[in-house]
């Protein structure tokens, strides 16, 4: 890897600025839309900003971990860059595209990395309406809400709600309630990757829901349609020791 092929971009933390600032002027910086390679310094927050702002360039990203976690991050080194990007691993993502349909008849799309998510926005449960290609699998879930996950998203918002943890090329999205009420023992369900889930909101304008794809937030919505977008590929760079399939592996073995 040519150091002259690197751009850098970093949170608004002083440590992310500063560990940038260093590796600038160590190797030199050109700007993102040119790169061939795109180096973030920040937390896992960061990352997933990053890797939808440089969606279309189809650029690949290897992020260094100056945040907290660090779950999509290798660790932060400022010697032999060049020669780690050149061993790195690269892992390819798909998106998932959300379609949001609100109360008032507004539509929104939006990709996301993670998950989608329903959640109620008031006191009340929410009531969904669950089909998956076509077909009504579950009338009606009373609950705080649903997700849908990629499996780089099931170790984030879907491992806290007691969704599976998904291996990467597993093939599969977890369809994961959140506080389910009833059916009470419903635990949710692992989908083939190109299936379609449709929630429907029961009662919406009695129990408002909204929907949330990474951080893109559609308030009151009626109706979501969620697929995986195969042709938006997303491309992320691991150190060999630390490979995203490795990390998603030992995440089923934590105490």
């Amino acid at each position: 890897m040519q150091t002259d092929s690197i751009a850098f971009v970093a949170a608004e933390t002083k440590i992310a600025q500063d560990a940038m600032y260093r590796l600038k002027h160590r190797y030199g910086h050109i700007p993102p839309d040119k790169a061939d390679v795109i180096v973030a310094l920040g937390g896992d927050g960061f990352m997933l900003e990053s890797l939808h702002r440089y969606m279309g360039r189809k650029v690949p990203i290897y992020g260094m971990n100056r945040g907290t976690v660090g779950f999509l991050m290798n660790e932060f080194r400022e010697i032999d860059l060049p020669e780690r990007i050149a061993e790195a691993q690269t892992v390819e993502l798909h998106p998932l595209q959300m379609e949001a349909h609100t109360v008032s008849g507004e539509s929104m799309c939006a990709l996301a990395i993670n998950e989608v998510s329903l959640l109620r926005e008031t006191r009340q449960a929410a009531k969904l309406r669950i089909k998956v290609d076509g077909v009504e699998r579950l009338a009606e879930l009373v609950c705080d809400g649903a997700l849908v996950c990629t499996p780089a998203g099931s170790t984030a918002y879907n491992l806290s709600a007691h969704g599976p943890i998904l291996p990467m090329g597993s093939g599969l999205l977890a369809l994961t309630p959140i506080s389910p009420f009833r059916p009470r023992r419903w635990r949710g369900a692992l989908l083939p990757h190109g299936a379609e889930v449709v929630f429907e909101v029961q009662n919406p304008e009695k129990r408002p829901v909204s929907a949330v794809a990474d951080y893109t937030e559609v308030r009151d919505v009626a109706r979501v349609k969620i697929v995986e977008d195969r042709s938006m590929k997303i491309r992320l760079m691991f150190d060999p020791e630390h490979n995203l399939e490795e990390r998603i592996l030992k995440e089923q073995f934590v105490e």
